[in-house]
């Protein structure tokens, strides 16, 4: 669904772009942006990418990586680029909550705001708007909205196929989840014919693991597991001290709650962290096991029906009884 379409007449002329996305990016996140930069320059816009944190290392390989501008580590600068902004891209996300300390300088800023995005219940901020829930990656919409939406696809370079092939391979769990359609096999051929060296980006994605990081999951799996299975359900409870044990960086823990959706008969499955100022959860599901429900009803959170995240500021365990007191209610999906 597009709507303030007749924005798209402002990239007809050089603009100050700065592209944004949400709080502790992943690779859809950080996937979109970057290919969204590389379509941009072609076209001679001035054009930055802001995040409000640090993403994992795995991602560091992307072409444009170095031009992304981290708020924790140069606040004026990303502040800066924000407001004197043209148009300021959101992408991957739907509120401006998910931005963390951009919420508040993105609100303000003066240029228009262009949203990109697939998640639930997007909040209406957005000059224009390109959403759609039933897409499997924010990637694939900056793919359609580079070729159907802008009729550029001969600007798919290698760059731009790259980046979004890496976002829409990651949200889709290397193309296993139900939103992998055809049609998102489609854009991936095409992706792979304009450049995107697809065995290289799966090796530089999924086998650049530290030894800290395989020995952290190893003791994550003896230690922290749980299985719940008069409900079919797993779960990972992780405190500070264990976090600390192995000196836990961002992306560390990426996938690991795809660990306890992996055990046979598990329809349900929790990473509950506690982050120090929040508990963080991460929930997967099969079928129609509806996790966007569950974090926004109980965990202040949202997301798709069979991925979704939340918060609470209570304690860990207060937390982990929480999630395991609401499996009854839904023992219909879980049994």
């Amino acid at each position: 669904m597009l709507k303030g379409e007749e924005n798209l007449q402002l990239l007809t002329k050089p603009k100050r772009i700065t592209i944004t996305t949400h709080h502790k990016p992943d690779g859809d996140a950080l996937g979109s942006s970057l290919g969204l930069y590389h379509w941009l320059i072609q076209h001679n816009h001035e054009v930055a990418v802001v995040t409000s944190s640090d993403f994992p290392t795995f991602l560091d390989w992307m072409p444009g990586r170095e031009k992304v501008v981290i708020h924790a580590e140069n606040p004026s600068l990303a502040q800066e680029l924000i407001e004197k902004a043209d148009i300021i891209f959101c992408l991957d996300y739907s509120a401006l909550s998910r931005t963390n300390v951009l919420e508040p300088i993105i609100r303000d800023a003066k240029g228009q705001k262009w949203m990109v995005d697939h998640h639930l219940d997007p909040e209406d901020f957005a000059d224009l708007s390109y959403w759609d829930s039933t897409a499997a990656a924010t990637a694939q919409l900056v793919y359609s909205f580079i070729t159907d939406i802008c009729k550029d696809e001969k600007a798919i370079n290698a760059d731009v196929a790259s980046c979004l092939y890496a976002g829409i391979m990651t949200d889709t769990g290397s193309f296993r989840f139900r939103s992998t359609t055809s049609a998102v096999h489609h854009i991936i051929a095409k992706l792979i014919d304009a450049g995107a060296r697809n065995w290289e980006i799966h090796e530089n994605i999924y086998n650049s693991n530290t030894e800290k990081r395989l020995k952290f999951i190893g003791y994550c799996l003896l230690n922290c597991l749980e299985v719940i299975p008069e409900y079919n359900t797993a779960l990972f409870s992780l405190s500070k001290s264990d976090l600390e044990k192995f000196n836990v960086s961002t992306g560390d823990t990426e996938g690991l709650v795809n660990y306890a959706l992996s055990i046979k008969g598990i329809r349900l499955a929790a990473l509950i962290v506690d982050r120090t100022e929040l508990i963080k959860l991460s929930l997967r599901s099969i079928g129609e096991i509806p996790c966007n429900e569950i974090c926004k009803k109980y965990f202040n959170g949202g997301g798709h029906l069979n991925a979704s995240g939340g918060s609470s500021t209570e304690d860990l365990a207060s937390v982990v009884n929480k999630f395991k007191s609401i499996l009854p209610e839904y023992s219909h999906y879980l049994k």
